[in-house]
């Protein structure tokens, strides 16, 4: 089994990414193309454990400014073939995310499957999140749900790890909530998450004042 102290450490996605594929597809996720209407034009986003490249490739396609990063560095060289593939520009860096610059503000942060942290770094990297967020900016959060670990078709397997809606409404108290949703859905992204799935979206906006 996967201990803690590496779950979210580079060497550990190093060797979940070191196939010659895309472990989670080129496809951006469903969650992210579905909703992707609430973000302003040319938007400056921040796409949080971003793996492949996956989803920030596809936002910048769409004519948004995009800054990436993940902690494996295999992962960051995919995606930077894979934005080169596309003709986008991606500002792809590797970083853990207790080592990520929290300072910089966004129009957005978005993460999508990134319960690789376990409650206490959670807890502290929502808060980082909120800081990265300009007043008036959003935060797109898409994840799995506790009875996940049943259905073992993605995710670290630990309940812990999951997100409930009172969890993430309680994380991000004050913001103004567009989006919460618990539901099912089957998911085909690579052989990463494959089958029937039990989510979470969580999509909300930081107040203004």
């Amino acid at each position: 089994m996967t201990t803690d102290s590496n779950m979210w450490g580079g060497a550990y996605w190093d060797s979940r990414y070191s196939g010659a594929g895309f472990r989670f597809g080129t496809e951006p996720s469903g969650f992210l193309t579905q909703n992707a209407h609430h973000l302003g034009a040319a938007s400056n986003i921040l796409c949080v454990a971003d793996g492949e490249g996956r989803n920030s490739v596809w936002l910048a396609a769409q004519g948004h400014r995009v800054t990436a990063f993940d902690a494996s560095g295999v992962a960051v060289e995919k995606a930077r073939g894979l934005a080169r593939a596309n003709g986008v520009s991606v500002a792809c860096h590797q970083s853990g995310i207790e080592d990520w610059d929290w300072s910089q503000r966004f129009d957005a942060v978005i993460a999508i499957f990134v319960q690789f942290a376990p409650p206490a770094l959670r807890d502290r990297m929502f808060g980082w999140m909120t800081q990265a967020i300009a007043p008036g900016g959003l935060l797109m959060l898409h994840g799995y749900a506790p009875r996940q670990v049943a259905y073992g078709t993605g995710g670290p397997g630990r309940e812990e790890h999951m997100y409930t809606e009172p969890m993430l409404r309680a994380a991000f108290a004050g913001f103004q909530v567009i989006r919460s949703a618990d539901y099912d859905a089957e998911l085909q992204e690579g052989s990463g998450h494959a089958g029937q799935s039990a989510l979470i979206d969580f999509i909300a906006r930081r107040p203004l004042a």
